[in-house]
C-alpha cells in the first residue's frame, strides 16, 4: 500500500552550519557573479534575526543597519508576519493567477487603502524589485504609445534588462546591449552634481534631453525619492513637481521608484513622494512590503493598467498567497508598532549622533537622507572631494569586528549606508554611534 506524503515521516534534511563548508559549497557551486555584490573581505554566515539584531554561525550577535538590503522593515521574526505565513503555509503553498485566491485580493484592497485618495489605483503583485520596475515601464510604454524613458544619473533600479537599462551607475550595467530607449539625465545632488545646489539647471536638463534624445514624447520619467545605492541622495523640493509637469507635457507618465523608501522608512510619511505635495501615475514597491519574503508590486492608475488588459500578461509567481500573507501583516505590523513615529524618532537621534562625527572627523564629508534612510559619504579633503572608498571599506569592517553590519554604496563606494529595521531603539543608536566613533578613530 502506498503510504501518503502527509502520514510518512521524513528525516530532517542535513544543514553544515559552519563558514567553511558554507564558503566552498557557494564557491564551487553558485554563480560567480554573486562575489560582485558581497559584504566584507570575510562574509558573514548569518544564522538567524530576531528584531533588529542578527546573529551569525559563532552565534556573535550584531546590530543590522542593512536590514537585508532594506527588506527587513518591521524585525526579523515578527510574530504576527510569522504567525500569518504558517496559517497560508497549512493551507496552500501556491496558487497561479488562473484561479482567485482570498488572500492577494484582500491585500491589494489594503494596500490601496495605504495610496493617497480620490484616484482609482489597482495592484498587480510581482516577486521583486527588479521585475516590478520593468512592468511599470512596460505600462508606460503601452499606455502612452511612446517609447523612451528618462532616468536620473546615479539611480539604481534593478539588474534585470529594462531595469539595468534605467540603473544610472555603471558597476550595475553589463557590457552588452541592453534595453532601448533610456534616457539619463544629471541627477540634482547638492554635494556632487554638475549645477551644485541649483534647481532650475537640473530642470532645465530634463527637456533639453527630451528634445536632443527623444521625437519629443516619452512614455515616462522615473525617480527615487531618495537615490538608495546610488548614494543616499534626497532629490531636492520642488524637483519631482517640475519633472512631472514635464513628463505630462511630452506625454508621458510618472513613476516613483518606493522599492526603498516605501513603508514609513523616511519618518516622515508612509511614502518618500508624499514629503514633494505630488501624485504619480505609476507607484513600483518592494523590499520592505514582505519583511524578507519575495514580494513586490506596481501600483498603478487603472486606466494606465488597462491598457495592458487587451494581451495576455501574468507572472508565475505574482500574488503568492504565503507572500501576501507576510504582506498584510507589515501593513498591519506597521500600524500596530507605531514605525513611521519611529523613524522618524529614531532617525532625527541617529543624525545627530553621525553629524557629531562629521563635526569630529575631516574624513566625513556629509550626512545626508531621511528617518532610517541615511548615508554618510567619506572624502579624503572636504574641499576636492576624492572619494575615500577604502577607508569606507576599512570602517565596514571595524565595525563588523565590534557587533554593527553597515553597508557601503554610492558611485564610488564610499557611502555608508544605514538603513536598519524600523524597529531599532535608542540603546542600538548609543551602540552604533561608539563603534562608528572607534572605527574612524582607529583607521
Amino acid at each position: 500500500m502506498r503510504m501518503n506524503h502527509q502520514e510518512k515521516a521524513y528525516s530532517p534534511l542535513e544543514t553544515a552550519w559552519s563558514y567553511e563548508s558554507t564558503e566552498q559549497k557557494r564557491t564551487s557551486f553558485m554563480s560567480p557573479s554573486l562575489r560582485t555584490f558581497q559584504a566584507y573581505s570575510k562574509p558573514l554566515v548569518l544564522k538567524r534575526g530576531q528584531g533588529q539584531y542578527l546573529w551569525d554561525v559563532h552565534e556573535k550577535k550584531y546590530v543590522d543597519l542593512m536590514a537585508q538590503n532594506l527588506c527587513i522593515s518591521v524585525g526579523y521574526n515578527h510574530p504576527l508576519v510569522n504567525s500569518e505565513v504558517k496559517k497560508q503555509i497549512d493551507l496552500m503553498a501556491h496558487c497561479t493567477t488562473m484561479y482567485f485566491q482570498p488572500i492577494p485580493a484582500h491585500f491589494a484592497e489594503e494596500l490601496v487603502g495605504r495610496m493617497p485618495a480620490g484616484t482609482d489605483w489597482v495592484v498587480h503583485f510581482v516577486n521583486s524589485g527588479s521585475e516590478a520596475i520593468d512592468l511599470a515601464v512596460l505600462m508606460a510604454r503601452v499606455f502612452t504609445g511612446n517609447f523612451e524613458m528618462v532616468a536620473l544619473r546615479n539611480c539604481y533600479h534593478g539588474l534585470q534588462f529594462c531595469a539595468m537599462a534605467l540603473t544610472g551607475i555603471q558597476s550595475c550595467r553589463q557590457p552588452v546591449p541592453c534595453a532601448h530607449g533610456i534616457v539619463h539625465v544629471p541627477n540634482p545632488d547638492p554635494y556632487r552634481g554638475i549645477f551644485g545646489d541649483e534647481l532650475a539647471p537640473y530642470v532645465d536638463e530634463i527637456n533639453r534631453s527630451i528634445m536632443a534624445s527623444s521625437p519629443g514624447r516619452i512614455a515616462g520619467f522615473i525617480a527615487e525619492p531618495i537615490q538608495g545605492f546610488g548614494g543616499v541622495m534626497a532629490l531636492p523640493p520642488g524637483y519631482l513637481a517640475a519633472a512631472f509637469a514635464i513628463t505630462r507635457a511630452a506625454g508621458g507618465v510618472c513613476i516613483v521608484d518606493e522599492v526603498q523608501t516605501g513603508f514609513t522608512r523616511t519618518g516622515s510619511h508612509y511614502w518618500g513622494f508624499q514629503v514633494h505635495a505630488v501624485l504619480p501615475d505609476i507607484i513600483v514597491l518592494g523590499k520592505g512590503i514582505g519583511n524578507g519574503f519575495p514580494l513586490s508590486a506596481v501600483v498603478a492608475k487603472r486606466e494606465i493598467a488597462e491598457a495592458m488588459a487587451q494581451k495576455k500578461f501574468f507572472n508565475t509567481y505574482g500574488s503568492n498567497p504565503i507572500s501576501c500573507a507576510a504582506g498584510r501583516a507589515v501593513l498591519r505590523a506597521i500600524d500596530e508598532d507605531h514605525t513611521l513615529r519611529n523613524a522618524k524618532e529614531m532617525g532625527d537621534y541617529l543624525k545627530q549622533k553621525l553629524l557629531g562625527l562629521k563635526a569630529k572627523y575631516e574624513l566625513v564629508g556629509d550626512v545626508r537622507g531621511s528617518g532610517l534612510m541615511l548615508g554618510v559619504e567619506l572624502v579624503r579633503d572636504r574641499i576636492h572631494k576624492e572619494p575615500a572608498d577604502v577607508e569606507a571599506g576599512k570602517i565596514a569592517e571595524y565595525a563588523r569586528d565590534h557587533g554593527v553590519v553597515v553597508g557601503k554604496g554610492g558611485v564610488f563606494g564610499n557611502v555608508l549606508r544605514i538603513n536598519p529595521p524600523l524597529c531599532i531603539e535608542k540603546h542600538d543608536i548609543d551602540l552604533v554611534a561608539e563603534v562608528l566613533n572607534q572605527s574612524f578613530h582607529c583607521i
